[in-house]
């Protein structure tokens, strides 16, 4: 069984450097990949696949100018990999699953620094608080202990370092022992996910959105003002652009260092909303129901509520369905994804009859034909765990 595992790592300056210059030359060679291609296509010739543009690259490019040989002084495997992913960016293109590719800046994208285990014989060392990465030796982890360390049981075969918010993150998909848990008949559990609560299950129970807490809300608060603060800094350097010195850089301004305080915020609110989903998560699936049911929101139609579209946006509704998802799959719970379509608010979960005149407003479901009263979204919850209307998400 594959697995994926994701911790900070605590790389010392010399790594740093060579995991910033990997970065910087795998970005150089997925715009030349794109470059290249796009005059290519423009001038109706035959595209150039990873495979034959690192040829070419390796061969014709690197003789032609031997100035540029500083490709070859990072880690190869982290290049091939910038290339794959531009050429699988380019055939998606190609099909008309997403527009042309946009080529990758400094200012927007690091880049990622690859690696993988090289043949059946090596192993990607790691203990538990540092792993071995190729070119880069021994790193120290932030998480002791996090990642499993039983070479037995546990073979990393590749990963991937990204930077975000001045902060460096690995990931790693490990090959490992199946340890589906054996799940006892417990009772199914629906899930009606909303704006208000977070969530409301069929058990009763529910689960409180954490957008109202007083942290939360310093937070965002704050990040407004650096983000006004970071606006104003802007339009400060296009008014005295025409007065800057030659060679002087817009760190004079302090631009740097403002864009890093604005996703440093950026990053405390999304690790709070993922932890949130996590702990749900681990909530659900420790109960051991014989099968969790889900809706499946148009959250893209509900973002066009102008009055809801910022709350939904910092549920995180798609992430928690991911991350419920693997769970699941994990532990071996069958998922049902209920039909989005489905009158779940409307039915009366009593006697079945549809109330067609409901509305947003109304939190107390009262039923007109039998009399049956309850609080709107535990109904819904009744509904999405025992309808039949649903397709299997594993």
């Amino acid at each position: 069984m594959l697995k994926a595992y994701k911790t900070e790592l605590k790389p010392n300056e010399e790594q740093l450097f060579i995991i910033r210059k990997t970065m910087g030359v795998g970005r150089y060679v997925y715009n030349l990949f794109l470059d290249v291609n796009r005059q290519r296509y423009e001038t109706d010739y035959w595209y150039m696949n990873a495979y034959a543009f690192s040829k070419w690259l390796n061969n014709d490019y690197l003789e032609a100018n031997p100035t540029e040989m500083w490709i070859k002084s990072v880690h190869a495997k982290s290049i091939k990999q910038s290339i794959i992913n531009a050429d699988q960016a380019m055939k998606k293109f190609f099909k008309r699953q997403a527009g042309f590719p946009k080529f990758k800046s400094r200012k927007r994208d690091w880049g990622s620094f690859y690696f993988f285990k090289n043949g059946s014989k090596q192993f990607i060392d790691c203990e538990r608080h540092r792993i071995k990465i190729p070119t880069l030796g021994w790193v120290r982890i932030k998480e002791k202990g996090y990642i499993p360390t039983d070479k037995n049981n546990f073979v990393i075969k590749s990963g991937t370092i990204k930077e975000k918010a001045n902060r460096y993150y690995l990931s790693i998909i490990v090959e490992q022992q199946d340890t589906k848990k054996q799940v006892t008949n417990a009772e199914p559990i629906g899930i009606d996910l909303g704006v208000k609560t977070f969530a409301v299950l069929s058990t009763g129970e529910s689960k409180p959105t954490i957008n109202k807490l007083s942290h939360i809300r310093k937070t965002r608060k704050s990040l407004k003002r650096q983000q006004r603060k970071l606006s104003r800094r802007y339009e400060a350097l296009k008014i005295r652009k025409f007065k800057m010195k030659r060679g002087e850089s817009a760190t004079e301004f302090n631009l740097d260092k403002q864009k890093l305080k604005v996703q440093k915020l950026h990053q405390h609110l999304t690790n709070i909303t993922k932890d949130h989903h996590n702990k749900f998560v681990h909530e659900l699936a420790t109960t051991k129901p014989s099968y969790i049911a889900i809706e499946d929101l148009n959250v893209k139609g509900m973002m066009k509520n102008r009055h809801l579209s910022k709350a939904v946006a910092q549920q995180g509704f798609y992430d928690f369905r991911i991350r419920l998802t693997n769970k699941c799959k994990e532990l071996g719970i069958s998922l049902h994804v209920v039909n989005r379509f489905e009158s779940t608010s409307k039915i009366c979960h009593n006697c079945g009859h549809k109330k067609i005149d409901l509305k947003l407003s109304d939190r107390i479901y009262h039923c007109d034909n039998c009399g049956y009263t309850t609080d709107r979204d535990y109904n819904a919850a009744l509904n999405i765990r025992d309808t039949q209307n649903f397709k299997l998400a594993l």
